[in-house]
């Protein structure tokens, strides 16, 4: 089938499934007033495609059938442009703020099929195979995917990988007619509640006789023995006045229980085969996933920038501090914008054809950003100062009594209307400042690993090549 409208998604929500919110077992994700917010703001998403199709559609290189350009699998640098173009559109609906926009799932899977010599390495032919005919599966039904690829946390003195015997992470316990038995654990399934799928494919390496936690597989989100644990909900009413994020962009993150659960054949892509685990995520896919995590980071530092520049404007605010705080945001973002830019404009092709933006750019963005997130937050609440709670509600502009005297007192400056200033700050305070602020600065702060840990491992994805030849030249100059 062609790419999916919103009501063709929304639809695709109501089959059963475990989701537990806030102490509730949820029996429908699209009305539940926790949830009903953020799947309808994804429906919008879908909907976001057909309204910009010259854009967001591409043909299926099989069948011809319209794709979402995010299932594009880049053949040359042209395709690597087209797909920026559509990734940018789907980052600006939510202005960077769901960072697992379908979109996120579809590069990852394009990218994985792109290269199916990396995982049919060490005899894993047949599930390379499988993976290859999962993202036609995913592309042609246009789904929304999630995955959990963090092991549960119980001991850190142990490490992030499981050995074996560990009961607490997901593992093989057996065989099926149809299929493998999973049990065990996994975090973090951001999009859980919305996705029709859920995948699970490599993360840290594992140690030697962990080969029963060596799995890769997709399975549909009302499988049996599937369960997901959302952490509290940040959503808050529909009124857009009031809560302008808030009510429609909290994507939610799930703890996800394997209670035995079955896995079909013929989703299975690593069956126990170690080898295969500790290698297939290792080379092309943090530069194919990353031109999306990084759009979409550079749309959203883009909106705190303009949203810096709105609030001095509805106070006034020229000092030379107010203005290096917000030229610090800027700064921010043009260094995004350009890494992206020089990603892209050194593009390589791997074994098999597959496009990649280069690795260096992108990794820098994926340990530095950790740190800007946060600094972008407080810096709005600095601007912002006792302004952000200066604001009155939607029910207090209605009431006939107060809002005369709040059209009085509380206007913007240079003749700004109190409505227009008091929108803005509670724009500001609903990023930086709320619940759903609060969610999206831890995630950001480990969003693809932290900061330190990206820092650390820089030399897996830099070419030092030039820098020691610099070093060397001095160091082989004659006394």
């Amino acid at each position: 089938m062609p790419a999916r409208t919103g009501e063709q998604f929304l639809k695709g929500l109501r089959g059963p499934r475990a989701v537990w919110v806030d102490g509730e077992r949820v029996s429908d994700v699209v009305d539940h007033p926790k949830l009903s917010g953020a799947a309808h703001a994804l429906a919008e998403v879908y909907d976001l495609q057909h309204a910009h199709a010259g854009t967001c559609l591409v043909p299926d290189p099989e069948t011809g059938e319209p794709i979402g350009a995010s299932h594009l699998i880049p053949r040359s640098r042209e395709h690597l442009t087209r797909r920026h173009a559509a990734l940018r559109q789907v980052a600006e609906y939510s202005v960077g703020l769901m960072g697992r926009t379908p979109d996120y799932m579809n590069v990852t899977f394009a990218g994985f099929a792109g290269r199916p010599d990396e995982w049919g390495v060490a005899g894993n032919e047949a599930g390379a195979e499988r993976l290859v005919a999962y993202q036609k599966f995913l592309r042609r039904g246009d789904l929304s995917l999630t995955h959990t690829i963090v092991q549960p946390t119980v001991d850190k003195a142990t490490g992030d990988a499981p050995g074996p015997g560990n009961v607490h992470a997901l593992h093989k316990i057996g065989e099926s007619e149809h299929g493998i038995v999973v049990r065990g654990a996994r975090v973090l399934a951001t999009l859980a509640p919305f996705a029709d799928e859920l995948a699970v494919y490599p993360a840290a390496p594992l140690p030697e006789g962990a080969d029963d936690y060596a799995l890769a597989f997709c399975v549909p989100m009302g499988a049996p023995g599937l369960k997901f644990v959302c952490r509290d909900s940040v959503s808050t009413p529909a009124n857009l006045f009031d809560h302008p994020l808030s009510s429609r962009f909290d994507e939610q993150d799930a703890f996800v229980i394997f209670d035995d659960v079955e896995v079909p054949r013929d989703h299975v892509f690593i069956d126990a085969n170690r080898t295969a685990y500790n290698t297939v995520m290792t080379t092309s896919w943090p530069p194919n996933v990353q031109q999306q995590t990084m759009i979409r980071a550079s749309t959203k530092l883009d909106f705190a920038w303009g949203l810096a520049l709105r609030m001095a404007a509805a106070i006034n605010a020229q000092d030379p501090e107010t203005m290096r705080l917000i030229g610090e945001i800027w700064s921010y973002a043009e260094l995004t914008r350009a890494a992206v830019a020089a990603a892209e404009a050194e593009a390589r092709e791997w074994p098999g054809g597959l496009w990649t933006p280069a690795a260096a750019p992108l990794h820098a963005l994926r340990a530095t950003l950790p740190l800007w997130f946060p600094r972008v937050n407080e810096i709005l609440r600095l601007i912002g100062s006792h302004n952000l709670f200066a604001t009155p509600t939607a029910a207090q502009m209605a009431d006939p009594e107060l809002r005369p005297l709040i059209d009085r007192y509380l206007p913007g400056a240079k003749g700004m209307a109190a409505q227009e200033r008091i929108r803005i700050f509670r724009l500001a305070w609903d990023f930086a400042g709320s619940g759903l602020a609060s969610r999206n600065e831890q995630y950001e702060r480990f969003y693809l690993a932290s900061s330190a840990r990206n820092l650390a491992r820089h030399l897996q994805f830099a070419d030092r090549n030039r820098a020691d030849r610099l070093v060397q030249r001095f160091l082989d100059e004659s006394c």
